[in-house]
C-alpha cells in the first residue's frame, strides 16, 4: 500500500495492474528489463525467426527487453561456442542502458540517413536477417490519430528493409488496429512472401496492439 500513497487514481490503477500482472513478476524473476520480452519470446517460439548467427535490428529498443531476447536467441555473446555468433543492434530516440552482446544507437532516429549509415557499418555485410519493432508513438488519447502515427512508423520500416534486410529476411512490427491497417498489410505483401497478424498472450487483452509478421523478403524491382 505504500506504493499507492500520494498517487492519483489513475496512477494507483496502473500500480495495482502492475502488481497483479504475472508477466511483470516473471520479468523480474528472469531479469528481463520489462514484460514486453515475453511478447517476443512467444513470437519467436512460434515462428522461429531468431537463429544463432543471425543479425537483428531492434527498432524502438528502449529499455532493451527485446534486445535481451535477441541476444540470447542469436548467440551474440557467444554463450554457446559451438553455435554461430549473431549480431544485435538496437535503435531508439531514448537512452538504452548498455547490454552485453548488443550495439545500441541511443538518441537515434530510425528514419535518419546518419542512422542508416551506422547500421550499414555495424551489420555484417551491411545486412540484417530480421528487423524487429515494438516502437510506438506517445499516446495522445485520440485513437485514430495514434493509429495513423504508428502506421507511418511501420511504413518507415519497409523503407529501412529496402536498405538493410537481406532477401528471405523477416520483419516484425507492432501496430494498433484501425482504418489504415489494410494499406500497411498491402504494402508488406508487395515485398514479402508471407504476411500474417499475431497477438501474443503477453499482450494485455484490453490493448489494441497486434503484431504483423512478414517473412520471405524480396527487394522491390526498380
Amino acid at each position: 500500500m505504500k506504493k499507492l500513497k500520494g498517487k492519483t487514481v489513475a496512477e494507483q490503477r496502473w500500480v495495482l495492474r502492475q502488481l497483479k500482472d504475472p508477466y511483470v513478476k516473471a520479468s523480474h524473476v528472469q531479469n528481463f528489463r520489462c514484460r514486453s520480452a515475453f511478447k517476443l519470446l512467444e513470437i519467436d517460439d512460434k515462428f522461429r525467426l531468431l537463429q544463432p548467427g543471425h543479425s537483428v535490428v531492434d527498432c524502438g529498443a528502449a529499455p532493451g527487453a527485446w534486445s535481451q531476447v535477441a541476444v540470447q536467441r542469436v548467440n551474440s555473446v557467444g554463450t554457446d561456442p559451438e553455435l554461430r555468433r549473431g549480431t544485435v543492434v538496437g535503435i531508439d530516440l531514448l537512452n538504452i542502458p548498455p547490454l552485453e552482446g548488443a550495439h545500441f544507437l541511443s538518441s537515434h532516429d530510425v528514419t535518419h540517413p546518419a542512422t542508416h549509415a551506422k547500421l550499414l557499418d555495424l551489420l555484417p555485410n551491411g545486412q540484417a536477417h530480421v528487423i524487429l519493432s515494438d516502437m510506438a508513438p506517445n499516446a495522445s488519447g485520440f485513437r485514430e490519430m495514434d493509429h495513423e502515427k504508428l502506421i507511418t512508423m511501420c511504413f518507415s520500416l519497409i523503407d529501412l528493409a529496402e536498405m538493410i534486410l537481406q532477401p528471405g529476411g523477416s520483419l516484425v512490427c507492432k501496430y494498433w488496429d484501425g482504418g489504415l491497417t489494410h494499406k500497411l498489410q498491402e504494402k508488406l505483401s508487395n515485398v514479402f512472401g508471407s504476411v500474417r497478424t499475431f497477438k501474443p498472450h503477453a499482450s494485455r487483452k484490453d490493448s489494441a496492439e497486434k503484431y504483423l509478421l512478414a517473412r520471405m523478403y524480396r527487394k522491390p524491382v526498380k
